[in-house]
């Protein structure tokens, strides 16, 4: 099914920036449930951190298919994973459609998104687009509160629209800190055991002499 909303834009851009890590290049493309990605590394909560009526965000509109000034439904909420904030996600619907097509967004509570967009086959997706996201962006001020004092230069997000009977819903995904340094954390074994399995040259190059009759 062809989506006509587009999630790019001057910032939001389909290919990744060559600047990112491999991680972070994955997560952000990443297809699929996101919760349920996020589960492979721990127990994952929702926290509902706002529901409410709203004015979509400058970089929102266009991608929606409505008007600077139409209401929105927003959705807001951290994905925590064994207790830290790894994701701070910002969802909105076109005022109507949160009371027909999508009505079942309000009534989530604390369950993840991921159960209305990937339990319904008539559910459609866009591509994903990412951008780094700054202080002057409203998605980072909302990700920001659960950094404390510790609040990195730059966020990393991602988003894109679904879209059932020709209502479009977008899903626009911040991921936190905690993220990136769990990843690291999970490749550091690996790495160590790379590191360990190197052949040991001093020693190689030792027996070398020894067979040539150069030890001293």
């Amino acid at each position: 099914m062809p989506i006509p909303n587009d999630p790019a834009d001057a910032h939001w851009r389909i290919a990744s920036l060559p600047t990112f890590t491999n991680d972070q290049k994955d997560w952000l493309t990443r297809g699929g449930s996101l919760t349920a990605h996020l589960r492979t590394l721990g127990a994952v909560s929702v926290e509902v951190t706002r529901e409410a009526v709203a004015l979509p965000w400058a970089d929102e509109w266009r991608a929606l298919r409505v008007s600077p000034r139409s209401s929105v439904w927003v959705r807001e909420v951290v994905l925590r994973v064994d207790g830290a904030p790894f994701v701070a996600a910002h969802s909105i619907v076109p005022l109507d459609e949160s009371a027909g097509v999508w009505q079942a967004m309000r009534r989530l509570s604390t369950r993840p998104l991921a159960e209305l967009l990937y339990s319904d086959s008539s559910v459609a997706r866009s591509a994903l687009a990412s951008r780094r996201l700054t202080a002057r962006h409203p998605l980072y001020r909302l990700a920001a509160r659960q950094l404390g004092a510790h609040r990195a230069r730059a966020l990393l997000a991602r988003r894109s629209v679904f879209e059932r009977h020709g209502a479009p819903l977008m899903v626009t995904e911040c991921m936190l800190p905690a993220l990136w340094a769990r990843l690291r954390e999970a490749d550091a074994p690996h790495a160590a055991h790379r590191e360990h399995s190197r052949p040991l040259e001093h020693l190689t190059s030792h027996a070398t002499r020894v067979v040539r009759g150069d030890a001293r």
